[in-house]
């Protein structure tokens, strides 16, 4: 399997000098995902990875990747890789513009030369694909599906069977002999995408059995994923407390993406229940700007079920962290393996988010972020 994923790999960096005339040439910083999700990408990622399943079809997911910044060469050996940071783009798939977030965090952190990967994977829509004329075999998904772990349309894969096939590229010991690290981090709609798959994720395991820790980062996105049917309510003490929301949203607000009923096939006969424990175990850092507060947002989730959740997401992020901590009271501990940071006066604004101080210390166990709440308020 290695073999055919590297023979892909090696043909996609040919086919990505016919890319080129497509490459967006305008990079702003600024991810405040505002504008429609079903507007076309203004770049397609330079790399292509094959992503097959038994079960849900194959296809080849757009990614950019780099070594301390400068081009990399995946069919080859990586031997002074030791670090792996994969960071998922927000609802407007602009990988381009997140691509070139993590790059300035890298650089940032102080860890150029030091042996960082930085993948920046893809999940395109049918527009996309129609813009830029890409071939059947680029996986593509219904509008903002692949967040929550859908498969790809035309029977593809399902976006966390992707997550996987690069988690398997990164455990290959021939390829990475001394990778000891590996980050997956999303902002917004890859924050949503990542809480997901931090909860029902295989990937990350192969990881782990070849020694190499894995942490999941998750920045400001508008939902959560709840293991019961409650939701927060503030109590007149100002602390939140849980109950069965007040809106039935017609008896389908606890489906998934928002609860654990009728999850997608990639889920398959898994337990909740075990997968709730696999969680708790998992090195999680939810990461919240103070200042993402409007309720207005035009990206944020105002569907029955997301408003559900809270009126912004910065309540949002402290409520489900406290929802957390009622049922494993284990995560008010210091050494607890989920953690809760905030990152003072910013909105939402994926690039500041990552490269501020608490978002790179976050990346690159930079030491603890100085904001963090073990029993966050309101």
């Amino acid at each position: 399997m290695q073999k055919r994923i590297k023979n892909s790999i090696r043909l996609s960096l040919a086919a990505t000098l016919l890319l080129v005339p497509f490459l967006a040439t305008n990079y702003a910083l600024s991810q405040d995902d505002t504008t429609s999700s079903r507007a076309a990408v203004k770049a397609v990622a330079d790399h292509m990875l094959p992503v097959a399943t038994t079960a849900r079809g194959k296809g080849n997911l757009p990614f950019y990747c780099s070594l301390d910044g400068r081009p990399v060469d995946l069919t080859q050996p990586q031997p002074t890789v030791v670090r792996a940071l994969i960071i998922f783009h927000g609802k407007l798939r602009n990988a381009d513009v997140y691509n070139r977030s993590g790059l300035e965090a890298v650089k940032t952190a102080g860890e150029s030369g030091k042996g960082t990967l930085l993948i920046t994977p893809q999940f395109l829509s049918q527009e996309d694909v129609a813009a830029f004329h890409l071939p059947p075999s680029v996986l593509r998904w219904g509008p903002e599906e692949w967040m929550a772990g859908d498969n790809a349309l035309n029977g593809g894969p399902s976006s966390f069977d992707a997550i996987d096939a690069i988690l398997a590229l990164l455990a290959d010991r021939q390829t990475f002999p001394n990778l000891k690290t590996a980050v997956l981090a999303g902002h917004s709609g890859g924050g949503q995408v990542m809480q997901r798959y931090a909860v029902v994720g295989r990937g990350g395991d192969a990881l782990i059995h070849a020694g190499v820790h894995v942490r999941y980062v998750i920045a400001n996105p508008s939902s959560y994923v709840y293991f019961s049917p409650e939701r927060p309510v503030l109590n007149p003490k100002g602390d939140f407390t849980f109950a069965l929301p007040a809106k039935s949203c017609y008896g389908k607000y606890d489906l998934w993406k928002y609860g654990v009923n009728q999850p997608p096939p990639y889920v398959g006969d898994d337990n909740f229940k075990s997968l709730e424990d696999r969680y708790l175990r998992r090195d999680v850092v939810y990461l919240l700007g103070t200042n993402d507060v409007d309720p207005n947002h035009p990206a944020l989730d105002k569907t029955c079920a997301g408003e559900d959740e809270g009126p912004y997401r910065f309540f949002r992020g402290k409520a489900y962290f406290r929802y957390m901590e009622l049922r494993h009271p284990e995560l008010a501990q210091d050494s607890a393996s989920q953690k809760l940071w905030f990152v003072p006066g910013v909105e939402h604004d994926g690039d500041k988010m990552l490269n501020s101080p608490c978002g790179l210390a976050a990346l690159f166990n930079l030491g603890s972020c100085k904001t963090r709440v073990l029993d966050p308020k309101p």
